[in-house]
């Protein structure tokens, strides 16, 4: 899908940015177009990287595609015109199949110098992080050599009431290069527990940070201590909980009472990359481009494929595409190869499926069609192969049709809004909540952000999966125009809690739901709770989340197999 500002030849030269190497080729073409807007949640960078001569990122911030050409994390870009982490871009260039990584980087680099008129440069500037460093007594005990190395999740049961959930996929801690996904047990009351074996300070400090619920940004901490050697240790902390739990314990915290040691914030000299000037619009296209990138066909359907029933002892699962056009899943329901298949994260955008779709699971090999001029593919591209697939070996059969869906909508209350600065970039970030902010609660921060951009941003503040209605897009109702600095801290544990105590009243009373916000409070007698979103965003902005009724295409499953056909 091309528009206005399609495809661009870009010439190569040197330019006072870059220093191009001798043998950049003297032109490239590249097709470059704003993005086609995805609804839902989900808005992802997609970097199909360089196959078959052609280099393509999809879905591309400007912020996304600076930190493809020059290398540096996104926290780490600062600076710029204030579209620079919301306008999305799709570029596909022409490149020697044999042109080398870092060569790569410096011929993205001229697409954007070329065709967003991008100037930029490089400094060094305080930017926050934490350092481990000494309480007042080592509660760490030394290695003794046995066992294995890093932290990894606990596999028994954790303390508290019995339930809970197992997180595939997390990483072992300081394990080293290679460390295999492990499940991640957390208990119903939100507690998670560790346990590190044979691990220095340096290595927990380089790994604290992707621990689940953690939450100690994205800067590397740094390791204060002093301590030398490996030494052995336990840490258990609270992620989420249910309202009226007044011992839920945050990271930082079991650092200090569980391992004696400190997590204090300290500003660091940090290398980043400052944008000077973008234009929002790429110049536009040059003559012959279809000829030098001529269009992709794209296969309808696998050329070979494996279904069958998965392991039942089988736990976690894959979703993944792989090079050579091969898809690989791993004990997966149906209804999520549904929704790869009509290329959507809203599962309430699909009705009808039935109840084995979400329960049953299977393993499926696929392989598409070889074509050496194929680009690479991904699982969205591969969307019309797995529909494909779901018709021919589970006879799938549906329709579309217009229904009646709930939806949040985001209107005005008492609005408490600070007017922003035009100048400053648009983001949102989460950062650490003021002091004496309880639990678990975090804050984010917008600014210069307009009231449609964000409710867009709310939908991604929790896990959509758990609110209904929280799927479809949420629309600005709230009359106001302009660009706003907006704060709002709230506890995620207090929202999903909210929302699970009022289904709960609902499966067991039979009575309409409440409004979310209303069911979600902390009770008064709860210390440790912290406000929902919905509430924080009514007392602290002054906005509301109202659930409404509008109509909206819907895929309706008309006919599908419990059982596939033989391979």
């Amino acid at each position: 899908m091309k528009c206005a500002f399609g495809s661009l030849l870009v010439s190569f030269a040197l330019f006072p940015v870059l220093a191009a190497p001798d043998d950049t080729p003297a032109s490239v073409i590249a097709d470059v177009h704003i993005a086609v807007k995805q609804p839902g949640p989900n808005q992802f960078v997609r970097p199909l990287g360089l196959r078959a001569g052609r280099y393509d990122i999809h879905n591309a911030t400007m912020v996304d595609l600076i930190r493809a050409a020059y290398g540096y994390d996104s926290d780490k870009i600062l600076g710029g015109p204030s579209w620079l982490e919301m306008d999305r871009f799709d570029i596909t260039a022409k490149m020697p199949q044999d042109t080398p990584p870092d060569m790569q980087k410096t011929m993205l680099q001229s697409v954007l110098v070329e065709r967003f008129k991008l100037v930029v440069h490089k400094e060094d500037k305080p930017l926050p992080t934490f350092a481990l460093r000494m309480g007042k007594k080592s509660l760490l005990k030394p290695a003794d050599g046995s066992g294995e190395n890093g932290c990894r999740p606990q596999s028994g049961p954790t303390s508290g009431p019995t339930g809970g959930m197992i997180v595939i996929g997390g990483a072992v801690a300081g394990g080293g290069a290679g460390a295999a996904p492990t499940p991640i047990r957390i208990s119903a009351d939100g507690l998670i527990a560790w346990g590190c074996r044979n691990t220095t300070m340096s290595s927990f400090v380089s790994n604290m940070r992707t621990m689940i619920g953690a939450n100690l940004g994205t800067n590397p901490i740094l390791d204060e201590t002093g301590l030398e050697g490996a030494w052995n240790f336990d840490i258990k902390y609270t992620i989420f909980g249910p309202n009226g739990q007044s011992d839920r314990v945050s990271f930082q915290e079991a650092v200090d009472k569980q391992l004696g040691l400190k997590l204090e914030p300290k500003t660091v000299p940090t290398p980043v990359i400052v944008v000077d000037k973008a234009s929002e619009k790429p110049t536009p296209n040059p003559p012959g481009l279809e000829e030098a990138l001529p269009p992709v066909k794209i296969p309808a359907e696998f050329d070979v494929a494996s279904v069958k029933s998965s392991d039942p002892a089988a736990r976690g699962g894959r979703f993944s595409a792989q090079p050579g056009g091969r898809l690989q899943v791993e004990n997966m329901p149906l209804n999520t190869l549904l929704m790869r298949a009509f290329n959507t994260n809203n599962i309430e955008s699909i009705a009808g499926i039935p109840k084995f779709a979400t329960t049953d699971r299977y393993d499926i090999t696929a392989k598409a069609p070889v074509d050496p001029t194929m680009p690479p593919l991904d699982i969205e591209a591969m969307g019309p192969m797995i529909l494909s697939l779901l018709k021919d070996r589970f006879k799938l059969t549906y329709h579309t049709e217009d229904r009646e869906v709930t939806v949040y909508t985001l209107v005005a209350a008492k609005p408490k809004l600070k007017k922003a600065n035009p100048e400053v970039r648009t983001n949102c970030k989460n950062q650490p909540p003021p002091p004496g902010t309880p639990a678990n609660s975090r804050e984010y921060v917008c600014q210069n952000i307009s009231m449609a951009q964000f409710a867009e941003k709310i939908q991604t503040l929790v896990p959509y999966q758990l609110l209904p209605g929280m799927y479809w897009p949420i629309t600005d109702r709230t009359g106001i125009e302009g660009s706003w600095d907006i704060s709002i801290t709230f506890s995620l544990a207090a929202t999903l809690s909210g929302h699970i105590a009022m289904a709960r009243g609902v499966a067991e009373g039979g009575g309409a739901a409440a409004p979310p916000g209303a069911a979600a409070a902390p009770s008064a007698e709860d210390p440790g709770g912290g406000l929902t979103l919905f509430e924080a965003l009514e007392k602290q902005a002054g906005l509301k989340l109202e659930q409404q009724k509008r109509t909206a295409k819907v895929i309706v499953i008309d006919h599908l197999e419990q059982k596939p056909t033989e391979n």
